[in-house]
């Protein structure tokens, strides 16, 4: 125990005023707490149990700036019962036992095994005091918040009392070959305990023997942990700028009828943020929802356009060209029989539930949904790829289901080989006037093999030219390889889609299970030239990544999207008609057309529509042109029907969601306003969900 005179010292130099405020009254009561136990309670971090204040700490650095001569008793005092713990604890083999925050500073397996007296200097050097004080400080102000509400320790009991004295009596008699620990620096620890010195500042768990490895610390519960690398892939691109009619009158782009970039975003805000710009790709955020647009009579036409002008809700100078475009929605009866191949990635990194589980649950819903003669195959790959189920009557669901229900999550990405054995499959069992298609369903990269996208494209539109098919479905997140998934499905005459809730996946396989299966237009490219006399500039809402040349349009050679039986695909241009006082590029001074004699053929027409497309078994394409005039328009927004509202909804909020200068004024109120009065029949509750994710996103962007 301490000297009952050296005590009172110290409570002298502690609270040397006579009068006392509360933070020195919560130190003199640690004080007193102190001449109750042993001193080897120091070590612990605390003192009778007892913890101070972050008021208490300054005071005790004041006071100790001040009365450094406290030092040397203490140091004194704190070394011998010290290292006699410590050497009883490793004769024992035993953890040792100290109670409070069970956090020690120091342990002997931290020095060099030196021998030397084992009667400690009471006095250290002020030159090693001061150095110290430094190196303890930001120890203690890492550890403040810990200190503040850790419980007290318990009071010591008399046996572990005696064993200090034991341990001491060990080290006395020169049992350890380890110096004795350097003396402490005399600056009172944090929690009111005078803290040994510590070549190392890691804290290391009370359980861990003396002599093993120091473990690493753990980080503070209270504290943010480090968040796994992000390794989505996603594709940069900039937004359509405007054009003068006049000196670039033509715009031509391929179809688009992929989703991935709506459930992309949905994730994104469900999570709590707002999604990286260029996962908003606004067409797939329009086409994402069905639209009751009409379409042809029959199946000799494949689609029907149905084309409007109408005032823009966003900018009155402007008007919106909508474009709508339905495929002929092929009868059940009539579907053609469907050879399936399930590529699936069963790689180590699938092994969480938003993957390869619910990829699990998603297929099992496609196999209910086809006919007993469709044939299914089931290609794996993780490292290598291997055959998982032979081509396989959908008549045989147990055992198809069976195969589904055993797949198991490990190792690499071996997607090209992959990719390779399901097109063997694929072949084996082709169905001639058929679907053939393959279904890879991924978290993100082929990291083994030919990953590169380009050579993925090359072998995917040799595979193509066979007859054969291919979708992609992403799921999960951080590894998604979103630009490769739009990669090889555009080369692939397939969709892509993104799948991250089981209800997704119902929408996709199941209740658009036609439009994703079975192609009625292949190479679908869509080419309009604006009037100059009537339009003045333009600008095409969305397919940034859909641009084409002006001469891939005729070049039959050049690949487009495809559209399956039922698609609804919808373009919407913004136009400033001529004299509207909307132009934001300046008129050419030299070189216009004179075109008020009225002179110019057609001069009474907006625009003029060109949709070129092939047959699924055809290689030559056919034309379907709509001149766009007068009768197009529509008077006002709120004449336009529900569906085209609804749908410029969503071009507006994949705009702001993008923060393009065109939205920038216009409100997610605004937008929230036209989507509510234009929900209409809402039979699967995705236009109220989509409801929902505006008042996310306005929450997030506090409604800019």
């Amino acid at each position: 125990m301490v000297d009952d005179n050296e005590l009172n010292r110290l409570r002298d130099i502690a609270a040397p005023a006579p009068a006392k405020d509360a933070k020195a009254r919560a130190f003199e009561a640690a004080l007193r707490a102190y001449d109750q136990e042993n001193i080897s309670a120091v070590t612990q971090g605390s003192v009778g149990g007892l913890r101070l204040t972050e008021r208490a700490q300054k005071l005790r650095s004041e006071i100790m700036q001040k009365k450094l001569i406290a030092t040397p008793v203490l140091a004194g005092l704190v070394a011998l019962p010290i290292a006699g713990y410590a050497t009883f604890d490793m004769l024992r083999e035993q953890p040792p036992k100290f109670g409070g925050d069970e956090k020690i500073t120091e342990t002997l397996a931290d020095k060099p095994a030196t021998v030397k007296p084992t009667t400690a200097e009471p006095k250290p050097a002020r030159s090693e005091l001061e150095k110290d004080k430094k190196a303890d400080a930001d120890v203690e102000s890492r550890d403040a918040a810990d200190a503040l509400v850790a419980p007290a320790s318990p009071q010591k009991s008399e046996s572990t009392v005696a064993s200090g004295a034991a341990q001491q009596n060990a080290l006395e008699r020169g049992v350890l070959a380890e110096p004795a620990p350097p003396a402490p620096t005399g600056e009172f620890a944090l929690d009111g305990a005078v803290s040994a010195p510590s070549t190392s500042r890691a804290r290391m768990p009370a359980e861990s023997k003396l002599m093993a490895p120091q473990q690493p610390s753990t980080l503070p519960a209270d504290q943010m942990q480090p968040q796994p690398e992000n390794r989505d892939r996603i594709e940069d691109f900039k937004t359509n700028p405007v054009h003068a009619a006049l000196e670039d009158p033509v715009s031509t782009f391929s179809i688009d009828v992929d989703t991935a970039s709506y459930s992309f975003v949905r994730s994104s805000l469900k999570q709590g943020t707002l999604p990286q710009v260029d996962t908003v790709r606004v067409e797939e955020m329009i086409n994402y929802f069905p639209y009751d647009w009409k379409g042809p009579e029959s199946a000799s036409t494949p689609f029907n356009s149905t084309v409007s002008v109408m005032p823009t809700p966003w900018n009155t100078h402007t008007r919106l060209m909508h474009v709508a475009i339905k495929g002929f929605d092929v009868k059940p009866t009539e579907q053609p029989k469907a050879n399936l191949v399930f590529l699936i990635d069963v790689s180590g990194s699938m092994d969480e539930p938003d993957k390869l589980p619910l990829l699990k649950s998603a297929f099992r819903l496609l196999v209910s949904k086809l006919k007993a003669d469709d044939t299914i195959s089931i290609v794996t790959y993780a490292g290598d790829a291997g055959t998982v189920l032979e081509p396989t009557k959908a008549s045989q669901k147990d055992k198809i289901l069976s195969a589904i229900d055993n797949l198991t999550p490990g190792g690499s990405t071996a997607g090209e080989a992959g990719i390779k054995e399901a097109y063997r499959l694929a072949q084996k069992s082709f169905v001639k006037d058929g679907v053939n298609r393959v279904m890879l369903a991924t978290d993100g990269d082929f990291n083994v093999g030919q990953s590169d996208d380009d050579d993925l494209k090359r072998l995917i539109e040799k595979e193509r030219k066979t007859g054969v098919f291919l979708s992609v479905f992403g799921f999960g997140r951080g590894n998604l390889n979103d630009q490769m998934m739009q990669t090889i499905a555009q080369n692939g005459n397939g969709t892509a889609a993104y799948i991250d809730t089981l209800a997704e996946a119902e929408k996709v396989l199941v209740e658009d299970a036609s439009s994703t299966l079975f192609t009625i237009a292949k190479d679908v490219k869509i080419q309009v030239e604006f009037n100059p006399n009537k339009v003045s500039e333009y600008r095409l809402i969305g397919y940034e990544t859909r641009a084409l040349n002006r001469e891939d349009f005729n070049n039959d050679r050049v690949d487009a999207g495809d559209i399956g039986s039922g698609h609804s695909v919808t373009a919407i241009y913004e136009i400033t008609p001529k004299g509207s006082g909307g132009e934001q590029i300046d008129a050419l001074r030299y070189g216009q057309a004179s075109v008020d004699n009225g002179g110019v053929a057609n001069a009474d027409e907006y625009a003029f529509v060109k949709i070129r497309y092939k047959l699924p078994n055809e290689d030559v394409s056919k034309l379907i042109t709509t001149p766009v005039t007068s009768a197009n328009e529509i008077s006002s927004f709120d004449q336009a029907s529900t569906d085209q509202r609804f749908s410029v909804a969503v071009a507006a909020f994949g705009q702001k969601l993008r923060d393009e200068d065109a939205t920038a004024k216009f409100g997610y109120d605004k937008i929230m306003e036209i989507a509510t009065a234009a929900r209409g029949a809402d039979p699967f509750g995705y236009r109220s969900e989509f409801l929902s994710l505006v008042r996310l996103a306005s929450a997030l962007g506090g409604n800019r």
